[in-house]
């Protein structure tokens, strides 16, 4: 309630079931802890609104896929929030695979290192609440990103530790991760190093495209020619989500993250955290399971 004062909002409520029941309501867009998620979905699809989630999808790929399942079953959309997808330098990058002005990918290099306050997102740092320490939280968009440019992950492997933060989840994590055609993914996320840092590289035998920050506007080609462009994302990095999402609603169309893209990430965690406990590399599916 206090959000909802703090910003001027008409109408509110503590419990999302007054949402979800309000006839003048048509979608709503969940950003509760994760394991909140599934739960808040089904339960928002069975009252026939369209569901908009944030990012990780939730706790674990079955309950992505009761969302999923929900979601179609009652005829509404839904969207994951992982909007960096929507990022024009994404979209750049996206553009210059598909013309292969990288050539063949051997390599891709995401380091994220983002020191954190404990106390601003507690829930974020509890197993049963979050689901993982920053892989789950904000890997999970470099993650999703791989997902978005080299297709369902083939396997990972994984290190995680709990390095100096004193808490019951990963602060640091290193995944190794294959995919189609040889493509080899490497991932670093710590809360714990001093100097941020949010680099996405991708290595080919022509050339090498880089973004640094991943939430910065420059991106850079190495190669012949090398080439440099200004990118600027969107003031409010969310609008072009909602903006997207609207329009899937009223044309009758996927949003541009529907459910069955964002639990790629999801079950890319699932199977490294599964690498990490058993010391092994834990191989997928080619792609997740579609019910339709």
């Amino acid at each position: 309630m206090e959000f909802q004062q703090r910003h001027g909002i008409p109408k509110g409520c503590a419990d999302p079931s007054e949402i979800f029941s309000d006839p003048e309501i048509d979608a709503v867009y969940l950003a509760t802890p994760v394991f909140l998620h599934s739960r808040h979905a089904i339960e928002a699809a069975q009252r026939g609104k369209h569901v908009l989630c944030e990012k990780p999808m939730a706790m674990n790929s079955q309950e992505c896929q009761r969302m999923v399942d929900a979601c179609r079953h009652h005829r509404v959309k839904l969207g994951v929030a992982y909007y960096r997808r929507l990022y024009p330098a994404a979209r750049k990058i996206q553009e210059l695979l598909s013309m292969g002005r990288l050539g063949k990918v051997i390599l891709v290099r995401t380091t994220l290192v983002e020191p954190t306050a404990l106390e601003r997102a507690a829930w974020r740092f509890v197993p049963h609440e979050g689901g993982g320490g920053l892989l789950m939280d904000m890997a999970s968009h470099r993650l999703d990103l791989l997902c978005m440019f080299f297709g369902p992950p083939l396997s990972v492997a994984a290190l995680t530790g709990t390095r100096e933060l004193g808490i019951p989840v990963e602060d640091t994590g290193s995944l190794l991760i294959a995919f189609a055609g040889g493509i080899q993914a490497v991932v670093f996320a710590s809360h714990c190093v001093h100097a941020p840092m949010d680099d996405f590289e991708i290595y080919g035998t022509h050339a090498s495209v880089r973004v640094s920050p991943l939430n910065g506007s420059t991106l850079e080609l190495a190669g012949s020619p090398s080439e440099t462009w200004h990118l600027p994302k969107a003031e409010n990095v969310h609008l072009p989500l909602i903006e997207d999402f609207n329009q899937a609603i009223r044309q009758d169309r996927e949003p541009a993250i529907p459910g069955q893209e964002g639990m790629q990430a999801t079950r890319l965690l699932e199977a490294a955290y599964q690498a990490a406990r058993e010391g092994t590399v834990v191989r997928l599916a080619a792609a997740a399971k579609d019910t339709a």
